[in-house]
């Protein structure tokens, strides 16, 4: 089939909007010393701190391990009030919220269990509610608390990967978290940041091939391990072709004493011939904005190459103006138009004033065009930008794109599903939130199947994401957010429910009754628990549902019936008796 394409680039043009500081001078915000206290009763020592890369966010604060263990106390950071408890499957976990009248709140998360007071409440409103995922709001009145007052114990909950303690401090106004470290916590870092690499982007961060720099430490600096250039006097050159300007990112780890986990810097600040061209101070940010590290982070090359190469300059399309100031006119690109050699440095410091200091020169060659635009069907950053043909159709609004694509499409003919399969660009392209993506069947869809209609998607590699679709004037519909290979598929196949004891079990030494439940296609959208035709609170983590026992299973003989539906309504059930 030859697809017919109807590309527009619509010249709609929208004002950057500046969130948090201008990209001015910064003007230093002074913390509350030793306000807060550790929440921990051992000493700080942290897996992950403020402002690390993360998969689509930046790192909200400062995760503090627990010697590998669980069931740690936890405290209150300081005097306030419970003012929210959220339970979910993935994020935070377990997780409270303190309001402190300092103008501050504070999370704990990934809890296993809450003080018996609030643990009794909160299970109160999930019977009540008849769901375990609860998102919960409290009055001053309701939970009131002392500094060290304790109220939880550590766990592994929602999305984490080994057991530890995620701690926050936000502005209660604004609700952005906050750098802790900037708090006065007791925590003892002497090691200043470790630089591996630089990277130099030449041209289009996504339609260009960078140039990666190894770094090695030469006494109290890091340079080039290898450039192959022949000038004595500037023997830490590196040669460049580019049409004017230059990007200059980092891959760098910090760490501090008693721990082996990496973490991120605090400043960055890029000089060239001795002028400031950029800094990044990484203390503030909202989550309204921290899906911006895709713009932030060269998601190509994490993609790629798996490392975070942070950029020290501003995309077209990120809008997280507040962690960038002192910018150049170039938003942090380097000027090298006049074909000189320049001194490039970069200095980085933790949030305890340990420093690290990059250094090496560039030589450009300059090139008048950038040939990477030309003969191409080019998607612009700041625009809205839509394709359409006879089976597939989609629209990007102006927010959609942090730099210009040379936009691709193919369609291969595919014979297992109700269509082809469309490869959408590439999956190394960010795209900063959801749209609608429409394909059209290429055969009749059966009326009892339309409900089961499904959207496939494979970014290339092991794994696929789907999505259930919905129906619009003969076109399936569904909401996604990533660019990659997308066909039409049919799911009629109910969850997996596997149950680790056997009916009839003994289980009056057991604490909790455990299943696993998968779905082959879409993902699990509902579950309930019933013992003796009675809501029990069932808890999801991962593909794990578990119950643990309490004053709602007596002792005796009971029934337990497991139900579960996915995303298409597809749903199953699993009944087995127990004694407790």
């Amino acid at each position: 089939m030859i697809i017919r394409k109807y590309i527009h680039t619509l010249l709609l043009f929208v004002p950057l909007c500046s969130f948090g500081q201008s990209k001015q001078e910064r003007t230093t915000t002074t913390y509350p010393q030793n306000y807060f206290r550790n929440p921990l009763d051992i000493p700080i020592f942290l897996a992950g701190n403020f402002g690390e890369c993360r998969p689509g966010h930046f790192h909200s604060g400062i995760d503090i391990k627990t010697k590998g263990e669980e069931n740690q106390p936890v405290h209150a950071a300081a005097d306030g009030y419970i003012s929210r408890i959220k339970m979910e499957k993935g994020g935070f976990g377990h997780g409270i919220y303190i309001t402190h009248p300092n103008g501050y709140t504070t999370l704990y998360a990934h809890l296993n269990s809450f003080a018996p007071a609030i643990q009794q409440y909160v299970k109160s409103k999930q019977y009540e509610k008849q769901r375990w995922d609860v998102d919960l709001q409290f009055s001053p009145e309701q939970f009131p608390v002392k500094k060290g007052q304790l109220i939880a114990w550590s766990g592994n909950t929602g999305a984490s990967t080994a057991p530890h303690l995620h701690f926050e401090i936000r502005n209660s106004k604004t609700e952005h978290p906050l750098n802790p470290e900037l708090f006065g916590l007791p925590i003892v870092d002497e090691i200043a940041p470790v630089v591996k690499e630089v990277t130099i982007y030449s041209g289009n961060i996504y339609e260009t091939t960078p140039t990666f720099v190894t770094l090695k430490k030469t006494e109290n600096l890091y340079k080039p391990l290898k450039t192959g250039a022949t000038d004595k006097i500037n023997k830490d050159t590196v040669s460049i072709t580019t049409s004017g300007t230059l990007g200059i990112g980092i891959n760098a780890d910090d760490f501090m004493n008693g721990s082996d986990n990496s973490l991120t810097f605090y400043t960055a600040k890029l000089y060239m011939d001795n002028n400031i061209q950029s800094q990044i101070t990484l203390d503030d940010i909202g989550y309204d904005v921290t899906r911006y590290i895709n713009a932030y982070a060269d998601y190509k090359t994490k993609e790629l190459h798996k490392k975070w190469s942070q950029c020290l300059f501003q995309l077209p399309g990120n809008k997280l103006n507040g962690i960038f100031s002192q910018m150049n006119a170039n938003n942090g690109k380097i000027d090298v138009s006049d074909g000189n050699v320049h001194k490039i440095e970069v200095i980085l410091t933790d949030d305890k004033n340990n420093e690290s200091r990059i250094s090496f020169y560039v030589k450009p060659t300059i090139e008048k065009q950038d040939k990477a635009t030309l003969n191409s069907t080019v998607f612009q950053a700041g625009k809205v930008n839509s394709y359409k043909d006879q089976n597939i159709s989609f629209i990007l609004d102006e927010t959609e794109l942090y730099d210009d694509i040379n936009f691709n499409i193919k369609e291969n003919a595919y014979t297992g599903a109700y269509s082809n399969k469309y490869s959408v660009h590439y999956p190394y392209v960010p795209l900063h939130h959801y749209f609608d993506l429409m394909i059209k069947p290429e055969k009749p869809v059966p009326f009892a199947l339309r409900s089961k209609m499904v959207l496939m998607y494979s970014d290339g590699k092991d794994d696929e994401g789907k999505a259930a679709v919905s129906s619009d004037n003969g076109w399936y519909k569904a909401a996604v957010r990533n660019f990659g290979t997308y066909w039409l598929a049919i799911d009629t196949i109910p969850p997996v429910i596997k149950s680790f004891v056997k009916s009839g079990a003994n289980l009056s030494k057991a604490s909790q009754i455990l299943f696993t439940v998968k779905d082959e296609i879409t993902s699990i959208k509902t579950f309930n628990g019933y013992i003796d035709n009675k809501w029990v609170c069932f808890e999801q983590h991962g593909s794990s549902f578990f119950y643990k026992f309490d004053e709602h299973c007596s002792k005796g003989k009971h029934e337990l019936v497991f139900k579960a539906e996915d995303e298409n309504g597809n749903a199953t059930s699993y009944s087995l008796t127990f004694i407790r």
